[in-house]
């Protein structure tokens, strides 16, 4: 299995002799083949149909091996580049609840500090947005902290995607310090469509830190509206 596993996850290798090699693991249907697999997510190729077709292969190989290879995706997940395939063989192994608690435990191994790659942090809150739950709210509220705007963009997209306004305190304590226009916009659209309410005590700050946003006040209700100007 060594060398199949060598030839399917090597980019440089005739296109025919991977695919053999990805349908010879795929047939498998153990979690080391399907381990294996994981490694043709790391790379593109030319033509993109033909990358396509092979990362079907692989995806199909490695959900055909079932919940066993679920501890070796997520090993995967904590080194790759991008997180797309590997969340969607989750997704296929696992039910709702296991999903979400995999989730959650790979979003805990990041933090709100500067990183190389954030691809991976924003694909995992990303795919939170479809879960509403307390575990997926506290997990994902932190990230209104961290230092890149494009992961703040989506924990605030994340925490609108709760049903409820538990995250309301913390995200207006985001936007006191928020510079980033962009996020500051999918707050109050956000809340706006939403009709969540600020409390009394959080109004003046919202106000504040709104004043540069897409023309958007807080009525006395504590409710945001769309003013009649705007103020870019």
């Amino acid at each position: 299995m060594a060398a199949l596993a060598k030839v399917a996850g090597e980019k440089r290798a005739q296109t025919y002799d991977r695919i053999e090699a990805i349908q010879a693991l795929a047939e498998m249907k153990n979690p080391e083949a399907a381990a294996a697999l994981l490694k043709r997510f790391t790379f593109s190729i030319d033509p993109s149909i033909t990358d396509q077709e092979e990362k079907d292969l692989a995806f199909s190989g490695i959900v055909a091996a079932g919940k066993d290879v679920v501890p070796a995706v997520a090993e995967f997940c904590m080194k790759a580049e991008t997180l797309t395939l590997p969340l969607k063989v989750l997704r296929a192994l696992l039910p709702d609840e296991d999903y979400e608690a995999e989730l959650l435990d790979l979003l805990d191994k990041f933090d709100t500090e500067y990183a190389r790659n954030v691809e991976p942090k924003i694909q995992i809150i990303i795919a939170l947005e479809e879960i509403v739950s307390d575990d997926v709210r506290e997990s994902v509220e932190r990230f209104l902290e961290d230092v890149n705007e494009t992961v703040r963009f989506h924990a605030v997209q994340t925490l609108l995607a709760q049903k409820g306004q538990e995250s309301v305190a913390a995200i207006v304590k985001m936007l006191a310090a928020e510079e980033s226009v962009r996020v500051k916009n999918k707050v109050a659209e956000g809340m706006l469509l939403r009709g969540w309410v600020i409390p009394a005590e959080l109004r003046d700050t919202a106000r504040e830190a709104l004043r540069d946003a897409g023309g958007y006040s807080i009525g006395s209700d504590g409710k945001i509206a769309k003013s009649s100007r705007s103020f870019a």
